[in-house]
């Protein structure tokens, strides 16, 4: 299962190159959220990132509005993202800041990210595992890309259960029923 519901280390956030929502254009990420419903919004360099749970320059979330700023790291665009799909309706509604969750939820999230980061052009999944890596993302077998391979088998459920996946494992394009 994944733990990775502690805060991101400023340190990690610094010193470790990551690809930003600038390197594969925020074009790509609008492309994958738009099918759910989830608006993108640009905020300007080095402004403050509003909604923003762990701060500059992690993505923020208001309402169906995702803030992303050049320098936000693609995974963590895709982490609030898919946060957003993951949350039921009634926290959806209200969502400032911060979306809340259970272990559970976490899980499908992080999955449900990896799934999606293959869909951005110049990212992929492989990245995607290696940049939460670099960020300080923690799991229990080691690395993103052993839970997603080996450890993750709650997460799709999880994922099927409300929704979000389809039967053959593939994102529905819905956001969670229920």
């Amino acid at each position: 299962m994944a733990d990775n519901r502690a805060p991101v280390p400023a340190v990690a956030a610094m010193s470790t190159p990551v690809l930003s929502c600038a390197d594969v254009g925020f074009g790509a990420i609008e492309a994958v959220f738009a099918p759910f419903g989830l608006r993108i919004e640009r905020v300007p360099d080095a402004a403050p990132i509003p909604g923003s749970w762990f701060g500059d320059p992690e993505a923020g979330l208001i309402g169906d509005r995702l803030l992303l700023r050049g320098d936000t790291p693609v995974h963590s665009a895709l982490h609030e993202g898919c946060h957003w799909i993951c949350m039921d309706a009634p926290r959806r509604a209200v969502l400032h800041t911060d979306a809340g969750g259970d272990y559970d939820e976490e899980n499908g999230v992080c999955y449900l990210q990896l799934l999606l980061a293959a869909r951005v052009p110049g990212f992929g999944r492989a990245r995607a595992c290696a940049d939460m890596d670099a960020w300080g993302y923690s799991f229990r077998l080691g690395s993103a890309q052993a839970w997603f391979e080996r450890d993750a088998d709650d997460a799709r459920a999880w994922l099927r259960r409300h929704g979000v996946l389809d039967a053959a494992g593939q994102p529905s394009g819905r956001v969670r029923e229920g």
